[in-house]
């Protein structure tokens, strides 16, 4: 979590630089919501999320280096510099998506494809509570049930949809009911809520979560109550729908890093002196090397030339366009229509 946060802080001074394009969207105050299900995940579970996606690309298994290679832009990020600050992806992390909800009926198919591949794994779906009343939520919910898919749909509810509080948007705010006196009362659907600032409660939550997709009766729902310290992105100062004191009452009283680190040292696992300094130091180290290491990197746009041209090609044909040709440039002489996807 002292990672997360630190490479989110890093994210938020290369928007500021300017280094980073577009959009940004950080995690910071909802780590414990990601750490948790990480933990109780097991090897090729998979997750899908929306474009707050940094902190969950780092834990499925992007490199520090890469990551900030591909906000910023540079050939040397996990997309080559094209999917950004919102389209992270990498083996089982199905991203990164920037259409508000998209991802939760795009996750119940990467369900549904794993049991058709006979496999026994589950997929988390993560979602905001700014999409939680989207038909399309609905409509996946219901063929996850109809089908008896091992999805584990997540909202992560961080008190706001963008600017408005979810006292403002919804009629119904315990979103892990999904709205029974709208919906969820006609589909028999298994739902809890979570606090999603207590990283051994997720976890746990996220194990039994597991344990009842696999059991053959069907879909989870999961409310995880987190909140956001920054605005929605980094283009909203977060002040005008909530107050200042409001954000640093969360921060004193309900950080995740600093619930986990009481419970560590009440539990006797460190003393205060020992989770002060070394660990915490490390990661701001390890965040600084990398941002310094991507000034050697190119950007994408240097690639330039046809050879730039093909790896587009390859990235999206596995066994290259079928043609021979391109606007009249031949790049089977160039000798490159052999390469590999992503090479």
């Amino acid at each position: 979590m002292n990672t997360m946060r630190q490479l989110e802080n890093t994210c938020g001074k290369l928007y500021m630089q300017k280094d980073i394009k577009g959009f940004c969207h950080l995690y910071s105050g909802q780590e414990a919501c990601a750490v948790g299900i990480k933990a109780a995940m097991r090897t090729d579970d998979a997750v899908i999320t929306s474009y707050r996606a940094h902190a969950w690309g780092y834990l499925m298994g992007i490199s520090l280096h890469n990551l900030l290679a591909e906000v910023t832009g540079r050939k040397t990020g996990c997309c080559r510099g094209k999917g950004g600050s919102m389209h992270l992806f990498t083996k089982n992390f199905y991203g990164g998506h920037g259409i508000v909800g998209a991802q939760v009926p795009l996750g119940t198919g990467v369900v549904l494809g794993m049991m058709c591949k006979g496999q026994s794994n589950v997929c988390f779906i993560l979602y905001g509570d700014g999409a939680a009343n989207q038909g399309q939520a609905f409509e996946a919910f219901n063929m996850a049930m109809l089908w008896k898919l091992p999805s584990i749909f997540v909202c992560e509810n961080n008190t706001y949809g963008m600017g408005t509080s979810a006292e403002r948007s919804s009629a119904d705010t315990d979103y892990y009911i999904c709205n029974d006196t709208i919906f969820c009362v006609f589909l028999p659907l298994l739902f809890f809520q979570v606090d999603g600032m207590d990283v051994v409660s997720v976890r746990e939550a996220a194990r039994f979560a597991i344990e009842h997709a696999l059991s053959g009766a069907g879909p989870i729902v999961l409310e995880l109550l987190t909140y956001r310290y920054s605005g929605h992105s980094m283009s909203d100062p977060g002040e005008s729908y909530r107050s200042s004191e409001e954000v640093k009452d969360v921060r004193a009283t309900r950080d995740p890093i600093v619930l986990f680190r009481e419970v560590i040292v009440s539990a006797n696992l460190a003393t205060p002196e020992e989770l002060k300094v070394p660990v915490y130091a490390d990661t701001i180290t390890n965040v600084q090397f990398y941002n310094t290491k991507l000034r050697c990197d190119l950007f994408l746009i240097h690639s330039g030339g046809l050879d730039g041209v093909v790896v587009s090609i390859c990235d999206y044909h596995a066994e290259g366009p079928g043609s021979n040709s391109l606007r009249g440039h031949s790049w089977l002489k160039a000798g490159l229509a052999s390469r590999p996807l992503g090479a």
